[in-house]
């Protein structure tokens, strides 16, 4: 199997003739890491696989839009978190829960998730993330789960490095309160 740049795919998907071959190699690219992006967002595994797929439907629906200004991977992310926070937005409605509560309930959703095989430790750390206001809990796992840099999330997230980095740092002082609280 050939393998493309970035540049070449983009113009690989804007060519009616190669678009799907493009689109599916787009796909074996971003599913995986996508996927856990979701994943830890919404915790549970049939939640991120229909996200992901939403994620993947929408990308493909809006591809003749992509100019390529972005990197690929940069603009689907946008579409993965704000179909997470739309989906998110939902289930708080759905719950009777506030933007400003902690999202408890998807902490229930994650221990009757049967491919959630974590013990307690993970657990606890899933509720301590879940204490963290939407964005900070957004940031929090970009950079903690997936190591992201600081310009890629400012990127994905339409936020300044210096913005990105405090609300890193509230994040961890919150986690570790909760965590010290905790024991």
């Amino acid at each position: 199997m050939q393998s493309y740049t970035e540049e070449e795919i983009v113009a690989l998907l804007h060519d009616p003739a190669k678009q799907r071959e493009a689109f599916a190699r787009v796909v074996g690219l971003y599913d995986e890491k996508l996927y856990w992006q979701i994943r830890k967002m919404v915790l549970d595994h049939e939640d991120a696989n229909d996200l992901l797929q939403n994620t993947f439907l929408k990308a493909w629906m809006n591809i003749d839009l992509f100019r390529g200004e972005a990197k690929l991977s940069t603009w689907l992310y946008k579409i993965a978190i704000n179909e997470c926070i739309t989906f998110l937005n939902k289930q708080r409605s759905i719950n009777n829960v506030s933007i400003d509560d902690a999202d408890v309930f998807l902490l229930e959703r994650l221990k009757s998730d049967a491919y959630f095989n974590g013990d307690e430790i993970q657990l606890k750390l899933q509720n301590a993330i879940l204490t963290l206001p939407e964005k900070q809990r957004l940031v929090f796992n970009m950079k903690y789960f997936d190591e992201m840099k600081y310009e890629e999330m400012s990127d994905i997230l339409g936020t300044s490095v210096g913005a990105l980095k405090a609300s890193y740092h509230h994040a961890v002082k919150k986690i570790e309160e909760f965590l010290t609280k905790e024991l």
